[in-house]
């Protein structure tokens, strides 16, 4: 790790990925930006020898969406007594699959149709 940032001026070398966005995701007419982000696993390419290995999926559970969320929310995941959250062993293995509308994207109107 030293090595490569002394090679690359105390960086490491990762590929860049544009994402068209607007300055407000709610706005489609709002202001039109370029997000810029890296994605970690590409670090792998820059170490020789690095493999990937696979996680399976009852030690995480990835959380990118409101339907993601609140399948982590639901009673198909439990908390166990040192605070993992793990799939209800009762979903065999598999993990809830939740498509809400799209009018349920942002977490604040996702909360709006829970229960307290």
């Amino acid at each position: 790790l030293k090595g490569i940032f002394e090679k690359n001026g105390g960086s490491i070398p990762l590929p860049v990925m544009k994402n068209a966005k607007t300055v407000d995701p709610r706005d489609k007419n709002s202001q039109k930006v370029l997000q810029l982000e890296t994605a970690m696993g590409a670090a792998i390419s820059c170490f020789e020898g690095a493999t990937a290995i696979v996680i399976p999926r009852e030690r995480f559970a990835p959380v990118k969406t409101t339907n993601d969320l609140l399948a982590l929310r639901s009673d198909a995941y439990q908390l166990t007594k040192d605070f993992r959250i793990v799939l209800n062993s009762a979903r065999n293995g598999v993990p809830p699959n939740i498509k809400l509308d799209g009018r349920y994207k942002f977490v604040d109107a996702m909360e709006k149709i829970m229960p307290e």
